[in-house]
């Protein structure tokens, strides 16, 4: 029931929410309190807000991130001072087995923060993560530095590519503080060193380590709720995973494509690479249940389909509720090895990982920065990459969904690169779907996809040096799936790759970039015919409202 003041104990509708805002815009220049114009709202905008959820081309990313997006995340108490464990702040010795013996106590004992006061300390060892609720906290990136002084070819092994060839995996893969389920990591490990080279997401190296659950009954993309064959075992704040198998005619990734003749002509049988990331295997809480109707944390993503085999389904037992903030992560400064030849000496990375976060981290030199492996609503708020540069700054990859990516920076690299190197920047790949990168800089890079099919992502409010080239190999299948947005990009050499979409991405939204021009990297669309993409003030970066679409979409859910 309403109190009587305006807005409260009513919901409005998408049109009050639009023209409410309009008229606050009205009257405030009005009465005089600010004589500025205002820019007008985007018409794709008010498209999205009569179908927030089943929008053709703009995918709903409101709920992104650790804990959906919440602005202060997590501070578990105290448990333990890696000083009382033998930390050195110094960097005279090596300071590893001290933090991660101070990192797995306090998991043991049930989580809890760790403290890394000032300092700089030099480890010659990679720092693990392992249990839910462990935060490993610095005095802030300017005051405790974390000195690397081998790479993760050297402390671990070689590490092959699942796909052949003399790749080394560590061009994607692994951290120097890695934060990664006990069991999973220890099997992933024993893995590369056995030259088993597994497979990285959350159900194992057969991708058949998993419990179903309960079948489902079918449902539509951007449902909350979910009905169920057996709500047995199923409870409200339990992680879950949504399965879903291709069929032989490959329409569930026709499905993620956005359907229609182009994908229905595409030859997917030989994208061996793309079909090896199949099936979907999308993480979510569940919130509520009642008999067999089971409310979801975030919409559905997809259809769910009965030719699909849907599932709810557990995997490995997830890592939750940890994180790395304040501090700067610093590798040796050695020249960028060749395309391909990472050593590893990574940066931060989150594999099989549910609501955890790093915050105000930096990464210096690195091979690559920021990892997102099989990981889901995770934060990566006020991080940077910077140093003599980096493969990957950030990479998305083995189904990674609804991560927030916001207020980064790729820093221009300090020297030049080598000859044979290969520069990306805020890469997505692997089906992965409805992540956000926000409020970002770059003086390199690239909005990079290898290939894989991500689909449903937003890059919004980003301003580019567009230097980089994308990557991915022909077996991966499509540069993008279907609503891939991005919403108000100004890119400072007008250099194309890959921000324009509407030429090449079925179903997306380019909304508010610059005006861009092609380079040698030329793309041509996947799929054949018309491809449902929409263009919005090209050639005008923030001349649409709003300015930030993730942001915008968060005031609405919240509305």
């Amino acid at each position: 029931m309403a109190d009587g003041r305006p807005g409260i104990g009513r919901t409005l509708s998408r049109r009050q929410f639009v023209g409410g805002a309009a008229a606050v815009v009205a009257a405030t220049t009005a009465t005089g309190f600010t004589s500025a114009p205002r820019t007008p709202y985007a018409s794709l905008w008010e498209e999205y807000l009569d179908a927030p959820y089943t929008h053709p081309q703009i995918p709903y990313v409101g709920s992104a991130g650790a804990h959906r997006g919440a602005s202060r995340l997590p501070g578990p108490r105290v448990v333990a001072n890696a000083l009382a464990h033998g930390a050195d702040p110094d960097g005279s010795a090596d300071s590893a087995p001290a933090v991660n013996r101070a990192l797995a106590e306090a998991g043991e004992r049930g989580g809890g923060t760790v403290l890394l006061p000032p300092g700089t300390y030099r480890i010659d060892d990679y720092l693990r993560i392992g249990h839910s609720g462990v935060v490993l906290r610095g005095a802030g990136s300017g005051r405790t530095t974390l000195r690397a002084t081998r790479s993760l070819t050297e402390l671990i092994g070689p590490y092959g590519s699942r796909y052949g060839g003399d790749k080394s995996a560590w061009s994607w893969a692994g951290g120097l503080i890695w934060l990664s389920p006990r069991a999973r990591h220890a099997s992933l490990v024993a893995a590369i060193r056995a030259r088993a080279w597994p497979f990285e997401g959350w159900t194992g190296n057969r991708r058949d380590e998993w419990t179903t659950l309960t079948t489902l009954r079918p449902a539509r993309r951007g449902d909350h709720t979910v009905t169920v064959d057996d709500p047995t075992g199923l409870r409200p704040g339990r992680l879950v995973l949504l399965r879903l198998a291709d069929d032989a005619g490959h329409t569930l990734l026709e499905h993620m494509a956005g359907g229609g003749p182009g994908p229905e002509a595409y030859a997917w049988d030989d994208k061996t690479k793309l079909t090896s990331y199949v099936p979907y295997e999308w993480p979510v809480r569940i919130t509520r249940v009642e008999g067999r109707r089971v409310r979801l944390e975030r919409p559905l993503p997809l259809d769910v389909r009965p030719e699909w085999d849907p599932r709810l389904v557990s995997g490995v037992t997830p890592l939750t509720g940890s994180g790395v903030v304040g501090l700067t992560l610093e590798a040796p400064q050695l020249p960028q090895a060749p395309h391909l030849l990472d050593r590893g000496y990574n940066g931060v990375t989150f594999q099989c990982a549910y609501d955890c976060w790093a915050e105000d981290v930096v990464v210096r030199h690195a091979d690559n920065g920021f990892g997102l492996v099989a990981s889901s609503a995770c934060t990566l708020r006020r991080t940077r990459v910077e140093g003599r540069g980096s493969h990957h700054p950030y990479f998305c990859r083995e189904g990674a969904h609804d991560n927030l990516v916001e207020d980064f920076r790729v820093a221009a690299r300090t020297v030049p690169a080598p000859a044979g190197t290969q520069l990306h920047g805020i890469n997505v790949e692997g089906l992965s779907s409805h992540n956000v990168w926000s409020r970002g800089v770059m003086e390199t890079g690239t909005f990079d996809t290898h290939r894989g099919m991500p689909f449903a992502n937003v890059r919004t409010a980003i301003t580019v040096e567009n230097d980089g080239r994308h990557g991915g190999d022909a077996s991966a299948g499509p540069l993008y799936g279907a609503r891939f947005t991005h919403w108000n990009v100004t890119v400072t050499n007008g250099r194309a790759g890959l921000v324009k979409l509407d030429a090449v991405a079925p179903y997306s939204a380019t909304v508010g970039i610059s005006e861009v021009r092609e380079f040698d990297q030329i793309d041509v669309p996947d799929f054949a015919g018309e491809l449902h993409a929409r263009l919005e003030a090209y050639g005008a970066p923030g001349a649409v409202r709003p300015a930030n679409l993730y942001e915008a979409q968060r005031r609405f859910r919240r509305s």
